[in-house]
């Protein structure tokens, strides 16, 4: 049934019914049922349900057979991404930092109702909320108190705050299912949890209108498919570790070169490969541009500037120069730590260059430049 199902989708036939009339009168699936019965829709659908949570291990287990007779080797891995839009509606959209902000304000709205000065959990807000709600429901069966609603219906104080609490019970839980279902993603679809908001290439309103997609990676050697994995981080980048941290766990098989396009680029990435023993052929982000004329020309490119490194300095277009100034650290969403160094030219402000040279207007009116090091080495080898 697997030989069947596969030799169909290779021939274009997706539906139940048409692989079921294949099985009947093509040859080619007859020759591979061994010319028993022909299996009906229903039971062809029912095998297609019972796979698809061993598609990973199937996957693998074609990959090694393709390895031992020798059709892919899995030295070199070329690996790409695309965003496939998810299957909900686009305005189902749930933002973290609104939820973020929305259960702060209710929190600041809970502590000034109950002449709250010391900061408390979140946990231990929750439950005085919850006592307070127990204590006036408690009141209201005592007092046996009924509830009135509409125009020209007065509640009473019980009523009130009864309602109250029982809103706030409410949208606390809420707040935190919601980032419970977010986990580290920015945002989330009402009816697909597992999409996250992206800008996809289709954007027919022509405005960068997010939508809830998947990034799919896929990874191929040889002409064949490999590994394929959908992640909900839409940057390139950021997936790349993991996905060839899986990779390596699946086949236990040493990866010489990663091949990749410039949306992979990135000093994180490139020290990952490295670690791994793994050559990266991973295109430069400025690869195509350092090639025209205006790049060249551009004497605020720090590409354009002489390097003298026995003084630890760079001489602009105007011989100027551009000494060091200090080393600044960044951190990116992944917690990988960058270091950059800075170079200053303080004889800037007479020089007639600087409207071309200074393109970032900045209150002292310096040239400043940042000079990745190891960054920069990184991407010289790989190019």
């Amino acid at each position: 049934m697997l030989k069947v199902l596969v030799f169909a989708y290779l021939n274009r036939k997706y539906s139940a019914r048409d692989i079921e009339d294949a099985c009947r009168y093509d040859l080619r699936f007859r020759w591979l049922l061994n010319n028993s019965k022909t299996p009906d829709h229903v039971t062809i659908n029912r095998f297609r349900n019972k796979i698809y949570p061993f598609m990973d291990e199937i996957l693998k287990q074609l990959i090694d057979l393709l390895i031992q007779q020798g059709e892919v080797d899995l030295k070199s891995i070329y690996i790409d991404g695309t965003k496939i839009e998810a299957n909900a509606n686009r305005y189902t959209f749930v933002w973290k930092k609104s939820i973020i902000k929305y259960q702060k304000r209710l929190i600041e709205k809970i502590s000034e109702y109950f002449n709250i000065n010391d900061e408390l959990s979140k946990g231990d807000l929750k439950k005085l909320v919850l006592k307070e709600f127990n204590n006036v429901r408690n009141i209201c069966k005592s007092k046996d108190i009924v509830f009135v609603y509409g125009q020209g219906k007065r509640k009473t104080e019980e009523q009130k705050r009864y309602e109250l609490f029982e809103e706030w019970l409410n949208k606390l839980d809420t707040y935190e299912k919601h980032l419970e279902i977010m986990g580290e993603r920015n945002s989330y679809s009402k009816t697909d949890h597992d999409a996250t908001f992206m800008r996809l290439k289709d954007d027919h309103m022509k405005n960068g209108q997010l939508k809830p997609a998947y990034n799919i990676q896929c990874a191929t050697n040889g002409g064949y498919v490999v590994d394929i994995e959908g992640f909900s981080n839409p940057a390139d980048m950021r997936t790349l570790p993991t996905f060839v941290n899986n990779l390596l766990q699946k086949y236990g098989i040493k990866i010489d070169r990663v091949v990749a396009d410039s949306g992979y680029e990135s000093e994180e990435n490139y020290l990952y490969l490295k670690q791994n023993q793994i050559e990266a052929f991973i295109k430069p982000s400025n690869y195509e541009l350092k090639k025209t004329r205006k790049y060249k020309k551009d004497i605020s490119k720090k590409e354009n500037m002489t390097y003298c490194k026995a003084g630890d300095y760079y001489i602009c277009h105007n011989n100027k120069k551009l000494n060091f100034e200090k080393i600044i650290y960044r951190k990116n969403k992944s917690g990988f730590k960058s270091e950059s160094r800075v170079y200053l030219c303080k004889d800037c402000l007479n020089c007639r260059y600087s409207h071309d040279c200074i393109r970032f207007k900045n209150k002292s009116g310096l040239k400043r430049i940042y000079v990745a090091e190891r960054f920069e080495n990184l991407r010289k080898e790989s190019e």
